[in-house]
């Protein structure tokens, strides 16, 4: 699946006076962290009303206008201009029904990751662990909000099957770092174990045991990035032993999570 931040993050922050009335030329997600957002979306003018929690997809090239809604909180969140694929079959968003807007499953879980995700954005330039963040908020979205493929013809082959399959346990993967293992997110799936092993990592690039450790190491460099201790990392990721948690996430991020903590990396990627 490939996936393109077309911007970097817009933190909104807005106040009683602010209003908008816009055409984007790409797709964007918009997450309500306080205050409350009110919205008239596309050529029906739907009235979207977004809370703490809950995040609209505005497809491309939609008109929106919105505005604060009620309440005397500042209305903050997130909006992420992004295009994706999934493995070659073009625009992704574009064959799927979904609802306008939903409320993210799991808030006590997705809820500080949207906000790490705004904290942590930089100006100017999208990072790699940007993009990772953004995939484990887009999938939890999509998941939520699916009803179905927009036309028959768009309904997936059998390949097709398979890559959504294989995404979708990639966002469980991503979305529980310390919780769900693989066993548990391949429980239902209507394939062999192992010929689902072997087409994930055809498409992914990695077996799900080692997608799901580059997913808690990415995990752990957030939350060293949030200023917690190396041990207190490792104990939260259930390592009993800190220096083998160091030897894997050197292998998997690059560098000691000590010295990630004291200067997180960027790698620049637009």
């Amino acid at each position: 699946m490939s996936l393109r931040l077309a911007r970097p993050t817009i933190k909104m922050d807005h106040g009683q006076a602010w209003s908008i009335d816009k055409v984007n030329p790409v797709n964007d997600l918009i997450v309500c962290l306080s205050g409350q957002g009110v919205y008239r979306v596309g050529d029906d003018d739907e009235r979207v009303v977004l809370n703490p929690g809950d995040a609209m997809l505005i497809p491309a090239y939609t008109r929106f206008r919105g505005m604060r809604g009620e309440g005397t909180d500042r209305y903050t969140g997130i909006a992420q201009h992004f295009a994706m694929e999934l493995f070659g079959r073009g625009d992704l968003l574009k064959q799927l029904l979904l609802k306008r807007s939903v409320r993210l499953p799991d808030w006590g879980f997705n809820g500080p990751i949207v906000r790490n995700y705004r904290e942590t954005a930089p100006t100017g330039t999208t990072t790699l662990l940007q993009h990772h963040q953004f995939m484990i908020i887009l999938l939890a979205f999509i998941e939520t909000a699916f009803i179905a493929w927009q036309r028959p013809e768009d309904v997936p082959d059998t390949q097709d099957q398979l890559s959504v399959q294989i995404m979708l346990v990639a966002s469980r993967l991503s979305a529980d770092p310390v919780g769900s293992g693989v066993e548990e997110a391949l429980a239902k799936l209507p394939y062999n174990r192992d010929y689902f092993r072997r087409a994930f990592k055809e498409r992914m690039g990695l077996t799900p045991n080692k997608f799901r450790e580059l997913k808690r190491m990415e995990f752990a460099a957030s939350r060293l990035g949030m200023g917690l201790t190396v041990k207190a990392v490792a104990a939260e990721l259930g390592y009993a032993d800190p220096y083998y948690f160091s030897r894997m996430f050197k292998r998997f991020i690059g560098s000691s999570p000590l010295s990630y903590r004291e200067k997180p990396e960027s790698d620049g990627t637009n």
